[in-house]
């Protein structure tokens, strides 16, 4: 199993220098997760470590594609509210 970034990572690299297993390495247009090496930090920590530190909500995915910080959960904002004002903007 191993985890992916995807394009809304913004090459902040605060994840690449805690990875264990040294897999995340710098890529164009964004950080890329070497699934030969991706540990899921098992053994090492309890939790993966770049999805810790990770600043931007859903741009790591476990290996089921499932975001690791999904919307919301880094600002605390509801889902419900977070839908009501994208609504708001795709009317415009």
């Amino acid at each position: 199993m191993a985890l992916k970034i995807i394009a809304s990572c913004v090459n902040c690299w605060a994840c690449e220098p805690l990875c264990p297993s040294q897999a995340i390495y710098a890529a164009k247009p964004h950080f890329l997760i070497d699934a030969k090496k991706c540990s899921e930090c098992d053994g090492d920590f309890a939790d993966p470590q770049c999805a810790s530190i990770c600043p931007i909500e859903g741009a790591i995915l476990d290996a089921f594609d499932k975001p690791l910080n999904p919307l919301g959960s880094l600002t605390n904002i509801p889902l419900e509210k977070l839908r009501a004002h994208a609504q708001l903007f795709q009317a415009a």
